[in-house]
């Protein structure tokens, strides 16, 4: 297969220099602590079944690669595929003293990068770095009272390959989701625009493009023989089917509660030679197709063209295309050249942006009307041929001065596509029925506002559903101007984020990524880019944009617009320079930037933000999900409240509400809304309890841990406050810039706030009161909420192993009630 043969060269070019190496393979499979691996040298698995070590491209680039000793050409992880080491700089990877995995380089000592950054809460001893016969390298500890533990593993990074034994899921309790990352392009191993991800609420593998998903597996289900016997589980869409007398795949999904994930092991035949089993990598290559090694493909992600899916590529997702574009077209990868119909050859149009793939090459191919092929560039970017008089003279010779070159092949719709049209013509008549249906309603009620028959409380009410903004039509024009929103096109935000590239992207959140954008009038902006796996649906999307637009208040995000594409849903801010606030607490590198008196600046903020959500908006409004990564950071580090999809609004005269489905965060939420799912202010005043103390230490609520002590941040500051050392919690980073007294009492202000009964705790009003006057007298502590036993803390204990990232944070969705 063409695709197979030209991966195959790619590798031979990446890796050449490792034939060379495997001559000095090492036979050691662990690194102790003080030993280097540099780039003459290797480790190998206990039974010789994969190697790691450095290896060069011809541009000099080290990387170092996890690869299977019988196929050293396929490369199954990159340790630094982000920062390569360049030529000369005499690449090793190192384990330290302290438990760190480093790869360092000779010249530079300032460009290493840390694999594993060890324990900062503990003394690490007996460590040590294994490579396992299973693919994976292994940080572990050997310990006289737990035996062997686990303290990093590369499983839990993957690249673009799966090994048996790795997963792709999510860790519902840490936030942690394994994906694969295709490379940038056929040599080159950066991060490039395909991921593939396992779907939890559908029980499906995805592959999405910038964000958007181009192929599904179909839901996993039961394979049967002829005789009706279970043989082994396989999804619908996937090109491999199970086959009893070859080499088949085991796929599995495991749920236990905290993890959900995908897996797969294999299924030998007897008779294989040893050197053939468990020989296996599922790659997801750099334009989207998914295979094992030189096995028949799975998926033919990357060219789904947004059709219906067919027997020859299925699993394709429906998506909007071009309305030149029909289900017949496709690309042709073949040799030869333009040429206008004179016989001159057609010139080409060039496009030099670095940060084009080749799928994005394709995308703006199909989506110009006038290009008729596409190719990647020599260095970088793309070159296209646009006109409509062109032909392409396909080369009958070797010649290797003739470039390799995406053609488009026309054809005519086919038969499924013109009873689609058909399908089309009905549906859009109903649909103009229903919109002539629906203006006439609009017409009636902007009428009764009018004429006074119905004011704003009324408009506000016809709008709300049991609390929730809802049953809002936001693309019809009273709408729009009603909330001044501003409903952007597809097609501008793909052009202001530079098609979602990933060198636009900010962070990513619990609902999804964010990009950064710039409109054609020049403004930054921010896009929120909700997931469709997020939980966030059509519900908190409108409830977003509702409560936002209606709130104005310098502590709070600006809201600009939205866009709606498909099942993809998009939200438009003011971008915020400094993006969000733990970006600095929770870095060792960046919390230096923040001194004392801007944390208290950025503390008075978020209070004050409450204040107008609670008290002084024309909504009250409970947040419900207060925490650093929804604080955002404008370019002077004031603070403003952002992601309003879970919140709540109240009537002015209400103080508490009850629901069963409850939303939030781990580490923020307050006992009686996780517990019996009663929120009410205090809900968000018990968040920004927690948030005063993290700001203050510098330490993550929900990741705080340590051997025989304090589980959480809040029982720590309690033990230290009542043994009258509290301001030992004090990040060491304030050391020279804080106010001993006003640490104090945000540090008494914070655990107030964080009382296990709500009427415990001080209203937001009352909190500002207390950190402007210095002279106030603060309440005596009662009971902060760790010490009520409520079980939900225990039972969702956050490992200390996992790295702290704002992408990571969990958000809860539902939590079933004893």
């Amino acid at each position: 297969m063409m695709q197979a043969s030209r991966t195959t060269h790619v590798f031979l070019i990446f890796v050449h220099c490792l034939v060379y190496q495997s001559l000095q393979v090492s036979s050691l499979d662990t690194l102790k602590p003080g030993d280097r691996l540099n780039s003459s040298s290797q480790l190998l698995s206990a039974n010789g079944i994969f190697s790691l070590g450095f290896s060069a491209r011809d541009d000099g680039n080290a990387y170092l690669t996890i690869t299977h000793t019988n196929s050293i050409y396929f490369p199954v992880w990159i340790g630094n595929r982000k920062q390569p080491a360049f030529g000369g700089q005499d690449p090793f990877l190192t384990l330290d003293i302290t438990g760190k995995l480093i790869i360092g380089h000779g010249i530079n000592a300032g460009a290493s990068i840390e694999l594993y950054a060890g324990e900062s809460s503990r003394k690490i001893t007996n460590v040590s770095a294994t490579l396992l016969d299973t693919g994976n390298l292994v940080v572990k500890e050997m310990s006289s009272s737990n035996g062997e533990v686990i303290l990093w593993q590369s499983f839990d990074h993957p690249t673009d390959t799966l090994l048996p034994g790795m997963k792709l899921g999510v860790n519902r309790r840490t936030g942690r989701k394994w994906i694969l990352t295709s490379w940038f392009g056929p040599t080159d191993p950066a991060p490039g625009p395909f991921t593939l991800e396992w779907d939890p609420n559908v029980g499906r593998l995805l592959v999405r493009r910038r964000g958007i998903v181009y192929w599904t597996s179909g839901k996993m289900k039961d394979y049967y023989d002829d005789l009706g016997g279970l043989i082994i589980k396989e999804f619908d869409n996937i090109l491999t089917k199970p086959d009893p007398a070859n080499l088949n795949y085991n796929f599995t999904v495991v749920n236990s509660g905290d993890e959900e994930y995908f897996t797969y092991s294999l299924i030998n035949v007897p008779g294989l030679t040893p050197d053939n089993r468990n020989v296996s990598g599922i790659k997801l290559d750099y334009q989207g197709y998914i295979y094992d090694r030189d096995r028949p493909t799975i998926a033919k992600a990357g060219f789904c063209y947004g059709y219906d899916e067919t027997h020859a590529n299925p699993g394709c997702e429906l998506r909007e295309q071009p309305k030149c574009r029909n289900d017949g077209q496709t690309f042709d990868f073949t040799s030869g050249d333009f040429r206008h119909v004179n016989g001159t050859p057609a010139p080409a149009v060039y496009d030099s942006n670095s940060s084009l793939s080749t799928s994005d090459c394709r995308e703006k191919c199909w989506n110009d009307c006038e290009c008729v092929g596409y190719t990647i560039g020599a260095v970088s970017g793309c070159v296209f041929w646009r006109g409509t008089n062109l032909e392409f003279v396909r080369s009958n010779s070797s010649d290797d001065s003739l470039p390799d070159t995406y053609v488009l092949a026309y054809s005519e719709p086919s038969r499924r596509a013109k009873k689609r049209h058909v399908e089309i013509i009905f549906v859009a008549v109903s649909v103009a029925v229903m919109v002539v249906l629906g203006a006439i309603v609009a017409l009636f009620v902007l009428t009764k506002i009018r004429k006074g028959k119905m004011n704003e409380v009324q408009l506000h009410d016809l709008l709300t559903l049991d609390g929730y903004t809802e049953t809002y039509d936001l693309e019809r024009g009273g709408a729009n101007n009603h909330h001044d929103l501003r409903l952007f096109t597809y097609a501008s935000i793909q052009s202001a984020t530079n098609n979602f590239s990933s060198d636009y992207k900010l962070g990513q959140g619990g609902f999804g990524p964010v990009y950064k954008g710039k409109t054609p009038e020049g403004q930054d902006i921010a896009v929120k880019l909700l997931s469709r796996q997020s939980g966030q649906g059509l519900l908190e999307f409108k409830t977003e944009l509702i409560l936002i637009s209606k709130l104005q208040h310098v502590n709070l995000v600006k809201l600009l617009g939205f866009c709606v594409q498909g099942d993809d849903k998009m939200i438009i801010y003011d971008y915020m320079p400094n993006k969000s606030l733990d970006f600095f607490l929770f870095r060792p590198s960046d919390k230096q930037q923040l001194n004392w008196q801007q944390r208290f600046n950025i503390i008075e903020g978020i209070a004050q933000g409450l204040l107008y959500l609670h008290k002084y908006s024309r909504l009250r409004i409970i947040h419900r999900d207060l925490k650093p990564s929804n604080i955002l950071l404008d370019k002077d580090m004031n603070p403003k409240i952002s992601d309003f999809g879970l919140a709540r609004i109240f009537k002015q005269n209400a103080n508490e509400a009850n629901t069963n489905r409850r939303v939030g965060t781990y580490g923020y939420m307050a006992p009686e809304y996780a517990m019996k799912g009663i929120f009410s202010v205090k809900s968000d005043v018990y968040s920004f309890g927690i948030i005063v103390l993290e700001i203050v230490s510098g330490k993550k609520n929900n990741r705080f841990h340590q051997i025989e002590g304090p589980l959480d941040l809040v029982e720590h500051a309690w033990e230290l406050w009542g043994k009258g050392c509290a301001l030992e919690i004090m990040d060491p980073a304030l050391r020279a810039s804080c106010i001993a007294d006003q640490v104090q009492r945000c540090i008494h202000v914070g655990l107030l706030c964080v009382e296990n009964h709500a009427v415990d705790r001080p209203t937001i009003e009352d909190v500002i009161s207390m950190l402007k006057n210095e002279t106030t007298s603060l309440p005596m502590l009662k009971n902060p909420a760790f010490i009520a036993g409520n079980g939900i803390f225990d039972e969702m204990e956050i490992s200390t192993s996992e790295k702290l990232s704002s992408a990571n944070e969990f958000t809860i969705t539902r939590i079933q009630e004893n």
